[in-house]
């Protein structure tokens, strides 16, 4: 019998950038850092222990996300969205969402029911413990079966394009009191709607939960103006 090829399967560990970019993510979605504020290189490098190179390369990936900007004088800052932006993003997800939820319900197997109810009980448990960054993880586990397995390429494209932003205004929307069990109730529901095969029922379904969130954060955004 020939000898098996080879392989190396070690996992490699993160690289210095890849942690700073989750740490400054993090921080930015957790409301450590807040709309406005300044990213200082100097601060940041004695915040997280690393090079300036590295922090410099983490900021410029969370610019790619649109998490944070860069102008002139100025230099890295979390932006201000207006309420007029907050609300377009709302209405694509609520239309692209609703369609890969009806999509995905017509090509859903066992293991990605599995994979959904896993992350609506981790969502469960968080809303329990009120942890509001395991909500946020484990809303976007529940979602990610449904956008890679709609089987529409360019739904998935624009949501993956829009994700950090979106994750940013869940953190803002879940932080009104009892959204997060709302939300509870209404990723149920999506998940009922795909699990009984309903497309028009999951797409009323994805569709409502944001809408939801849409009015959650329109108040939340109007308490802070």
């Amino acid at each position: 019998m020939a000898p098996r090829p080879r392989l190396d399967l070690r996992i490699s560990p993160k690289t210095v950038q890849q942690q700073a970019v989750e740490k400054l993510r993090g921080a930015i979605l957790a409301g450590h850092f807040k709309p406005g504020d300044r990213l200082v290189e100097g601060d940041l490098c004695a915040m997280l222990g690393v090079s300036r190179p590295s922090v410099r390369e983490a900021l410029r990936s969370l610019e790619a996300e649109r998490l944070i900007a860069v102008a002139p004088n100025r230099g890295f800052f979390v932006p201000t969205m207006s309420w007029e932006e907050i609300e377009e993003i709302y209405r694509v997800r609520a239309l692209l969402e609703g369609e890969a939820a009806a999509l995905f319900t017509v090509r859903a197997k066992r293991p990605e029911l599995q994979a959904m109810r896993a992350a609506l009980d981790d969502f469960r448990a968080a809303v329990a413990a009120d942890d509001m960054m395991e909500q946020l993880a484990s809303t976007g586990r529940f979602y990610e079966p449904i956008l890679a397995g709609c089987g529409n390429r360019i739904i998935q494209e624009i949501l993956q394009g829009l994700m950090a932003r979106i994750t940013f205004l869940r953190s803002r929307s879940m932080s009104r009191k009892g959204r997060a069990r709302l939300s509870l109730r209404e990723m149920t529901r999506i998940f009922d709607a795909v699990r009984g095969s309903d497309p028009e029922a999951a797409r009323t379904a994805a569709r409502e939960h944001v809408e939801q969130a849409c009015a959650a954060a329109e108040i939340v955004y109007a308490e802070k103006e």
